[in-house]
This record gives structure tokens, C-alpha cells and sequence, in this order.
């Protein structure tokens, strides 16, 4: 009999959700690359620089904020999936502690993001590549970078870690030059450059030139750039050994956050001013590389930016089809999306990619309305997707410590404390999204997604009941 709404299945050693048909072809080096890799994308790269120039140098405060934030919620997503290694997640999770319409909710909005996630990054990776090669369509690329990962994806799960590995390398890199570089140029031992001191931090405008707004946008632009970790307790699955897997890579990407984020917006805003018209223009990290007199500063980070996408493109088409499958094989979607082969879901595989290349095509067909809608519908998700993390840890961990303790590997910090502080801070970036025009409407359809999966998965919820 299908489960009720009121009675929730005790916790099992052999619960469905262990997705056994996939392979286990990803090592711990692909691991901890892909913990890493996931969140060093292109909204650090570029997008920062909108929100530098909303926050001016308080954006290292945002960051730091928002950075915690995340820093619970992966705790959180860490201690469940390490309980329960499971491809779907954060669905899975969100099914079994609040009910079966919340993971359906939970994975389709998180499948809507990355699907158009894939379109975003093929569009932006065309356009730098077309900028190398003038007089290429840019539809031409697309369709080589989509074939590329399709391809990628469509083979063993391992292919998918060594590119993720190598990307992630290279990202990693390119962030520890910059640091060095960077600090060096701080501390005024850089050869060729002086160090600014505070000057930039407190003399232009001051430390919050644009004051509570300001660092209200900076915030904001924060935590979407943060997107990405969620990835690594859905590969965990899929490793050599899931517990073990996402246990190491949740507590040693935490510290790293810190270090890459807060650090790299402390060294951009220490060394250029936060007004700089290059910051937005041509990106914080080009614009640093260039007064540092790097040659080629630009075109290096045109280079970075271009690994960032085509790492993110990889990744979302994997982390879209593995939630997919995790979503059919618990009967709440298309059944024909289920069929494993050479234990890779490669119908799940085709059908995140077609959704992908499609919304590339209503880029070009609907730029200002359907691909603006999709935009938009995708633009709170991740808080949403935090919500129902944090609500499903808050549930599962007294479950757990009454029926399991022993698989309470990775532990939440101060349970339920910081959970209930987690939650707290994800309601209240939602309050803040509208206090501003832009986020307003995106938060306006993002609802409108979250509420329509919502009403479908409880309905399908209640008719399963009844059965």
C-alpha cells in the first residue's frame, strides 16, 4: 500500500532510494574536485562584479553572510546524504521526512534550473569562443558544446569525473594565482605595484558607499552565485564508497568556501576601486589582473570564464538527469525515463539535453518572453531548494538518532539551532527579494513554479493514498 500523508516509512538500511542500477564509477579525487569545482563558476567570475558594484567593499560581508549560510545548509544536505546516499538528493530527502509532494517539488524545480542552466552557459561559452573566431555562428558552438556533454554524459559515469576533475583543477588554479597574486600586490611585494592599503576600502564612498541597499543587492547576488554544491551529494551515489565519499567532500569543501569567496572579494576590493567602470564591464578578476599589469589579463580570464561554463554545463546535465531518474524511478515522472543502460540513465541523459539545446532555441526565438519567463521562474529556486533542506534535516535527524544513530556520520553543527538559524536566513533573502524590482518578479515566478509542482504533488500524493 502507498505511503499516507500522516505516516512516514521508518528509516531502512535497504530504502529504495540507494538507486543501485547506477554505476559506481566515481573515485574520491572525482569527489572532492567536483565539491569544489561546483561552486567556482561563472557567476564568481562575472557576476560578482554586479554585486561589488551595488555593495561596494561591504560585498565582503555578503559574502561572508551568504557563505555561511551555505556553509549550514551543506552540513545539513551532508548529514543526510551520507545517511542516505541517494541520486535524487535533496528530493529524496524532502520525500521521506516531509512527504512525497515535496520531493516531487523540490526535484523538478531543481531539474527547471539546471536544464536552463545548460542553455545559459552553451549561449555564454558560444559567445566568448565566437569573440576568438569572428564570423562563426555562435548557434554552431552551442551545438558542438551540447554534443560534447551530451556525449560526455551519455557514456560511464567516470567520464563525467575526469572531465569534472580536470575543470575543477583548472578553476582552482587559476583562483590560487589570482590569491597569490593578489596578496602579493596587497601587502605591497608584488614587483611593478604598491600596495593601496585601506584606501579603497574606506575613501571611496566608504566602506557601505551605497548603504543598507546596497549590501541587500550585494547579498542577493551572493547567494545565486553559490549554486552549484548540491551536486556533490548527487554524485556521492554514484561513488566507490557514497558514505564515506560525501562525508570527505562536505568537510573539506566548508573551509574552501570561505577561502575562495570572501577572500578573492577582499583582494578585488582591496586593490581596485569598487566603482571601477571594468568591474562590471569587464569582470572583477579582469579588471584586478589588468591594474596588476598581467599581460593578456582579459583574454586569461575569457579563458577561465569559458572552463567555468563548459565545467557548469557538464555538470548541470548530469546532476539534471540523475534527478530525473531519482524522480522516475520513484514513480513521479515519465516512466520511459527510467531505463537504465550500461548503468547509465541515458534516456534521462537525452531528455535533459533536449530540454537544454530547446531553451537555447528560445533564446533566439523569445529572447524578451519565454526564455525571460524561464529566467526568471529559475531565479529563487535555490533558496526554495535550501528551504526544503533544511525543513527535511530538521525531521530526519530525530529519526534518525531514535532508529539509525549509527549512520548519523557527519553531524549538523548545535541541533536544531543552527537549522532553525538556517531557515530564518533563507525566509528572510526570500523578504528581501522583494524589496527589489528585479528579484520581485523573479520571486513572483518562482512561486508560481514552486506552488503549481506543489498542488501537482499533492494531488498525485492523495491519489496514491487512496489506492
Amino acid at each position: 500500500m502507498s505511503r499516507t500523508l500522516a505516516s512516514p516509512p521508518p528509516l531502512r538500511e535497504d530504502a529504495p532510494q540507494q538507486d543501485s542500477p547506477l554505476s559506481n564509477g566515481l573515485k574520491q579525487r572525482h569527489l572532492s574536485m567536483i565539491a569544489l569545482g561546483g561552486v567556482i563558476g561563472a557567476g564568481l567570475f562575472v557576476g560578482s562584479g554586479a554585486g561589488i558594484a551595488a555593495a561596494g567593499p561591504a560585498i565582503v560581508l555578503a559574502y561572508a553572510a551568504s557563505g555561511l549560510l551555505v556553509m549550514f545548509v551543506m552540513r545539513m544536505l551532508g548529514e543526510m546524504s551520507a545517511a542516505n546516499p541517494a541520486s535524487g538528493s535533496f528530493s529524496v530527502h524532502a520525500d521521506r521526512a516531509i512527504g512525497r509532494w515535496a520531493g516531487f517539488t523540490a526535484g523538478w524545480m531543481f531539474w527547471t534550473l539546471l536544464v536552463v542552466g545548460v542553455a545559459i552557459e552553451a549561449i555564454g561559452a558560444a559567445h566568448i569562443v565566437q569573440g576568438w573566431l569572428p564570423g562563426t555562428p555562435s548557434w554552431l558552438w552551442v551545438l558542438v558544446f551540447m554534443a560534447l556533454f551530451c556525449g560526455t554524459n551519455l557514456g560511464a559515469v567516470s567520464h563525467f569525473g575526469e572531465f569534472e576533475f580536470w575543470f575543477a583543477a583548472l578553476k582552482i588554479g587559476a583562483i590560487a594565482l589570482f590569491l597569490i597574486l593578489g596578496t602579493l600586490a596587497v601587502l605591497g611585494v608584488l614587483p611593478g605595484s604598491d600596495s593601496p592599503g585601506g584606501a579603497h576600502l574606506l575613501h571611496d564612498g566608504g566602506f557601505l558607499p551605497n548603504g543598507a541597499n546596497g549590501l541587500m543587492i550585494g547579498l542577493l547576488a551572493s547567494l545565486a552565485a553559490y549554486g552549484g554544491l548540491e551536486t556533490v551529494t548527487i554524485a556521492a551515489a554514484e561513488s566507490e564508497n557514497p558514505v564515506r565519499g560525501v562525508a570527505k567532500a562536505v568537510r573539506t569543501t566548508m573551509w574552501r568556501i570561505g577561502i575562495v569567496y570572501v577572500g578573492s572579494m577582499l583582494v578585488i576590493v582591496t586593490l581596485i576601486p569598487w566603482n571601477d567602470k571594468a568591474v562590471t564591464e569587464d569582470g572583477p578578476y579582469a579588471a584586478v589582473l589588468d591594474r596588476l599589469g598581467v599581460p593578456g589579463g582579459g583574454q586569461i580570464m575569457n579563458v577561465v570564464v569559458l572552463i567555468a561554463l563548459l565545467s557548469a554545463m557538464n555538470a548541470n546535465i548530469y546532476g539534471s538527469s540523475r534527478m530525473a531518474y531519482s524522480l522516475v524511478s520513484r514513480g513521479q515522472g515519465p516512466k520511459a525515463l527510467g531505463k537504465v543502460s550500461g548503468r547509465v540513465p541515458r534516456r534521462a541523459v537525452l531528455s535533459s539535453c533536449a530540454f537544454g539545446f530547446f531553451a537555447v532555441l528560445l533564446s533566439y526565438w523569445y529572447p524578451t518572453t519565454v526564455f525571460a519567463w524561464l529566467l526568471n521562474m529559475v531565479g529563487g529556486v535555490v533558496l526554495v531548494v535550501w528551504g526544503f533542506i533544511a525543513a527535511s534535516q530538521l525531521l530526519l535527524r530525530r529519526r534518525l538518532e531514535r532508529e539509525a544513530p549509527e549512520r548519523l556520520v557527519v553531524r549538523m553543527w548545535a541541533f536544531p539551532y543552527l537549522t532553525w538559524v538556517t531557515l530564518a536566513g533563507v525566509v528572510g533573502a526570500l523578504v528581501l527579494m522583494t524589496l527589489n524590482a528585479d528579484t520581485r518578479v523573479q520571486l513572483y515566478f518562482t512561486g508560481g513554479l514552486a506552488l503549481a509542482l506543489a498542488l501537482t504533488g499533492y494531488v498525485r500524493q492523495r491519489a496514491a493514498a487512496t489506492r
